[in-house]
């Protein structure tokens, strides 16, 4: 069976409320991810203090955080196509509000790294299967627009953090933030009572079709260049996101003299542009096609962080990290329209998870790459480079990727 092009196709979800109630459950879920990772960063130097922690200590929590991550996307993508959506989006929810409640009570950096790994297993798994849900929920022609909400979600739960953590942080203390993420537990409660399972999933089911979802990511050879591509496409966007992102604070502050605030405040503005490009990325390829709307952004990305490398000034900083933003992070809101489109319903999940999550490892080594050619040669040189990495993605779209806007789900 040709997974990327198959006639069979079944009707889309139409009960009344349904394709709402799943969009609100998934932008949540992703929302509470961002949240999670940003207020680890705030309260590293206040738990690292308290436990007494080194300082490879504490930037493991973040490490085995993204890794646990990596294996929970694995791991709930299967789930979720064997089990059902909804179902493996309400347990990764509840197991990552358990283990981040658990870690206000660590008493040491081990049982406080175990709490933190365990979490981001379940923060792992909200990503693609939110994706997958909005997918089957709601109609072709909006497809890629409420996809890039629940992108968007990333970006309210980071903006909430950088909001709130200034504030509650020193009322409360670190173990008190960590007891606020006990507070998706109700997220889990909503979900479980008011979203139901998909009609694909459920038609599926009835039909009594189980094949083995990861084999269907390599099922031919449409399907296999496919995979790949897509792949190529996510390690490039998790790559240039991390790179950057760990490291402008540090280039603005190095290379322009910037102060701590100042550096924050030129990064969050390159952070409202991801949300701006993001947004408008969902609406791009819902009206234009995702092969057009991707190598628009790619190619925006090549000349946006290359420029970006070359500016000097306040302001030319400001507006062109704004730019860049939009298109080195705007891509995120295409993936999960894109993949929902080339796999079937019994490897859907599985695909957004797996794919996404291999994209995830590799952009795991962008600030290893950033920061050893900037200590090698300078931040510039070492932005100039990362520009170029774009290109590959603008190949892999060309030559791999199969355009797909409009499908019906099988």
């Amino acid at each position: 069976m040709n997974v990327a092009s198959s006639p069979n196709v079944v009707t889309q979800d139409t009960r009344p409320g349904y394709a709402v109630r799943a969009l609100i459950a998934s932008v949540l879920g992703y929302a509470m991810d961002g949240f999670d990772l940003l207020i680890l960063g705030f309260m590293l130097p206040v738990i690292a203090a308290d436990l007494q922690l080194t300082s490879t200590q504490a930037g493991s929590l973040v490490t085995w955080t993204l890794i646990g991550a990596v294996a929970g996307g694995l791991i709930f993508g299967v789930l979720s196509d064997y089990f059902g959506r909804v179902r493996m989006l309400t347990w990764t929810i509840l197991i990552f509000a358990i283990f981040t409640g658990l870690c206000a009570l660590a008493q040491g950096y081990g049982d406080l790294l175990a709490y933190r790994t365990i979490a981001g297993v379940g923060l792992g798994g909200e990503f693609g299967i939110g994706m997958t849900l909005v997918a089957e929920a709601w109609p072709a022609a909006q497809r890629a627009r409420v996809s890039s909400y629940v992108g968007l979600g990333w970006q309210l739960g980071v903006l909430a953090a950088a909001l709130l953590t200034p504030l509650l942080l020193p009322l409360i203390g670190w173990r008190g933030m960590f007891a606020l993420g006990l507070l998706p537990a109700v997220v889990s409660f909503f979900v479980r009572r008011r979203v139901e399972e998909p009609a694909l999933f459920t038609q599926r089911i009835a039909r009594g079709m189980r094949k083995a979802p990861v084999k269907l990511l390599v099922a031919d050879g449409r399907t296999r260049r496919a995979s790949a591509g897509v792949a190529i496409l996510c390690s490039v966007q998790n790559f240039g996101y991390y790179g950057l992102m760990i490291w402008l604070p540090t280039y603005l502050s190095n290379t322009f003299g910037y102060s701590l605030t100042r550096s924050g405040l030129w990064t969050a503005v390159t952070v409202l542009g991801m949300a701006v490009g993001i947004w408008l990325f969902g609406n791009a390829a819902d009206r234009f096609g995702r092969k057009p709307a991707f190598l628009f952004y790619q190619a925006g990305a090549v000349v946006m962080v290359f420029v970006y490398a070359h500016l000097s000034t306040p302001a030319a900083l400001l507006i062109g990290g704004a730019l860049m933003g939009v298109f080195v992070n705007g891509m995120i809101g295409g993936y999960g329209a894109l993949i929902s489109e080339l796999y079937p319903t019994d490897a859907r999940a599985t695909a957004q998870n797996v794919l996404f999550n291999i994209g995830r490892a590799v952009g795991g080594f962008g600030p290893v790459a950033v920061g050893a050619l900037a200590a090698r040669f300078s931040f510039g040189a070492a932005l100039v480079a990362l520009a170029s990495i774009y290109v590959l993605d603008i190949f892999a779209t060309l030559f791999l990727i199969p355009e797909r806007r409009g499908s019906a789900l099988e």
